[in-house]
């Protein structure tokens, strides 16, 4: 059964463009318009995938992501006309995982779909047992995560990102090297988009202790720094 995809944009030209590419790669596509639709159908949990505009009337794309992220792992990829980087790491702090701006090239959104889905099945490719690193536990098969016990809710990215330092057992990694890992070598983000995403991370972990598990290791990157 083909995955599905919704396409939460009010460009009825970009979306219909971006529906064909989609199917023509095999996907089942839902298009619409306004935010809080799209929140509503997204909430639902029956689409592999959410493409959401930034952009969009009854609820902007920011703040669908945002409600969305209480409840929902589903992939996210934000488009917007707006191309500064404080816009995309604002749309990376509201929970998106990927980011494209516009105009881009249809094949390159379908590109970067298709990463975001091997992401996730690389992910539940197998099903290990759950793994406690001290006050951690992380269950790669589900990727549920508990701090002290109590369920932490994570996007793929942030998950993607702890297991990457968990997995190092204490040595620093670059965010070259993470970039790398999470998003892939062809992956043209800024070195502040780790960044974005550890410091969302690194707060849901323990706010009142932001490098409890992760610390910055200045002048490279990140390391585990949980007890083991």
């Amino acid at each position: 059964m083909p995955a599905r995809i919704l396409i939460v944009e009010d460009d009825g030209v970009v979306a219909e463009t971006l529906e064909a590419y989609l199917q023509q790669a095999g996907y089942e596509v839902t298009r619409v318009r306004d935010g809080r639709e799209g929140l509503a159908i997204a909430q639902a949990g029956a689409h592999a995938l959410v493409i959401l505009d930034l952009m969009i009337p009854g609820l902007g794309g920011n703040e669908v992501c945002r409600q969305l992220r209480r409840s929902s792992r589903v992939p996210v990829l934000m488009l917007t006309a707006r191309t500064t980087e404080d816009d995309r790491v604002r749309g990376f702090e509201t929970g998106a995982d990927d980011y494209v701006a516009k105009p881009f090239s249809p094949r390159e959104v379908v590109c970067r779909v298709q990463a975001l889905m091997r992401r996730g099945a690389q992910t539940a490719a197998a099903r290990p047992e759950p793994e406690r690193y001290g006050d951690l536990v992380v269950d790669r098969w589900s990727r549920d995560v508990l701090v002290d016990d109590r369920p932490v809710t994570l996007t793929r990215t942030e998950f993607a990102l702890l297991d990457a330092i968990v997995l190092a057992d204490g040595r620093a990694l670059s965010r070259e090297h993470l970039i790398a890992r999470v998003f892939g070598p062809d992956y043209d983000g800024t070195d502040r988009t780790v960044d974005t995403h550890l410091t969302n991370l690194r707060r849901k972990l323990d706010r009142d202790r932001p490098q409890r598990f992760i610390a910055t290791v200045h002048g490279i990157g990140y390391r585990w720094s949980g007890r083991a």
